[in-house]
């Protein structure tokens, strides 16, 4: 079962495109540059860098898109289209349709880099993350109206007010407002930008105003429910990331590697670049991959309930699709690493038991149970998977039937915490306390929670 969203395209396909691949440095490059920033002018020059190779990007992606419509009409493509690199026919439509979707694809891997530039100006607080990802995706910044008038702000507030602003549409998980600045004085300010300043858009500077509400003041997070809050755990964040850097170096020079997490997980990494170095054919590779995966499943205590109880999470094709994931560009491994997860040149999957998981969480004494379906279809956004129940100190009361109320709090687990669980190596000692801090808070709703020392953690 896998949270995994597939491109219409198989994967291996992409890979090898000229395109994709010539990608794989650039994205070091942009990390490394990412990651030497130490002031607020280079963090300009960093996203002016990034600005020109999405809109590059996003340029072609518009022409193949506009190539493949008209050759679906029996057209021939406008003289302007860029040359399509893959060596399909290029009298068939979907050749074009093809590289549409590979610029598609490498948008998603520039914005993932973006999306690490949003996490370490707001100083790794996952609050700002959690409040300002709640809309849809704003799509291509290329051929939009309002990205002169974006940038023309942009440059004014870095230029003129000696501020350092934040271009949202650079990132995935910024989808509120068009920019964030930061003065030096006051908290950053979230701003929707106007080509017309006389036409306002009350919807959006209302969520505007949610979100900052949310992450300085308590309040409810955007949307319609205002039973959803941030909740500060107060607990610093540990995690095994160190076990994913081992396994990916591993896997960089073996081709395979797979191993055990504590916390009922199993972690399997692969490295595509070692494979082929290796020349491994496709059936070598299934029975070495499969070799490591058993027996790390072993190791794990998951391998019996596999087929029905079994879930995992996965890198593969992940990139800037979840605003919620913590981007690859931010965990603390090299940028070359952190590159090959973004293309999937190297993937990532981690694995776990439902069942053997609430027995990990029942012996740190919560009364947790699983409630997912043997067997059930991939994962659902915002399905429960687990309640957690805590019995206050009170009488019993007993109902009319039969029934037997009992007083006290259920916690429900949905998705994206079982996904930050397993993706983000959380110690199940730090797991099992948030669960715990949680409860006892005993705030009704549904509780967003985050760590305090975030920042020691991500790059």
């Amino acid at each position: 079962m896998s949270l995994l969203h597939a491109d219409a395209y198989d994967p291996d396909a992409m890979m090898v495109h000229p395109r994709h691949q010539a990608m794989q440095p650039v994205l070091a490059q942009l990390i490394q540059q990412l990651r030497d920033c130490e002031t607020a002018e280079a963090g300009v020059v960093f996203q002016r860098d990034l600005l020109a190779r999405l809109l590059d990007v996003e340029k072609d992606y518009d022409a193949f898109k506009r190539a493949a419509k008209r050759m679906r009409s029996g057209k021939a493509p406008h003289p302007e289209a860029p040359e399509p690199q893959s060596g399909r026919d290029l009298a068939d439509a979907e050749t074009w349709r093809f590289e549409q979707e590979v610029c598609a694809r490498l948008a998603r891997q520039l914005r993932s880099v973006g999306d690490a530039l949003a996490w370490r100006v707001f100083g790794f607080h996952r609050p700002f993350i959690l409040a300002l990802c709640r809309n849809q995706s704003p799509g291509m910044m290329f051929g939009k109206a309002g990205l002169p008038a974006e940038l023309e702000r942009f440059e004014s507030a870095c230029k003129e007010d000696g501020a350092f602003a934040l271009l949202h549409d650079l990132t995935n998980c910024l989808r509120i407002g068009d920019l964030t600045v930061w003065d030096g004085v006051n908290p950053p300010r979230t701003d929707e930008i106007k080509t017309n300043p006389k036409n306002s858009r009350s919807a959006q500077l209302r969520r505007i105003n949610q979100a900052r509400a949310a992450v300085l003041e308590g309040g409810p997070l955007p949307g319609d429910n205002a039973s959803e809050l941030l909740y500060d755990l107060d607990l610093p964040l540990r995690t095994h990331l160190d076990v994913l850097r081992d396994a990916l170096e591993r896997a960089a020079t073996e081709g395979i590697y797979a191993t055990p997490v504590p916390g009922s997980r199993a972690l399997f990494v692969f490295d595509q670049y070692a494979c082929a170095q290796q020349g491994l054919s496709s059936e070598q590779f299934n029975e070495r991959h499969q070799h490591a995966v058993d027996g790390a499943l072993q190791r794990a205590g998951i391998a019996v309930s596999r087929e029905d109880h079994n879930i995992y999470v996965t890198s593969l094709d992940s990139t800037a699709r979840d605003p919620l994931r913590v981007p690859w560009a931010n965990y603390p491994l090299h940028p070359v690493a952190c590159a090959r997860l973004i293309g999937d040149y190297a993937v990532a999957t981690v694995e776990t038991s439902g069942p053997v998981l609430t027995r990990l969480l029942q012996a740190t004494g919560l009364d947790a149970r699983w409630v997912r379906p043997p067997g059930k279809a991939d994962l659902q956004q915002g399905e429960v998977i687990m309640e957690i129940h805590q019995q206050e100190r009170l009488r019993s009361v007993t109902l009319p039937g039969g029934l037997t109320m009992t007083p006290g709090w259920t916690l429900q687990m949905r998705r994206s915490e079982l996904d930050r669980y397993l993706m983000e190596l959380l110690q199940p000692g730090t797991w099992a306390a948030g669960i715990k801090h949680v409860l006892a808070a005993r705030q009704a709703g549904q509780p967003w929670p985050h760590y305090r020392n975030e920042h020691e953690i991500w790059v």
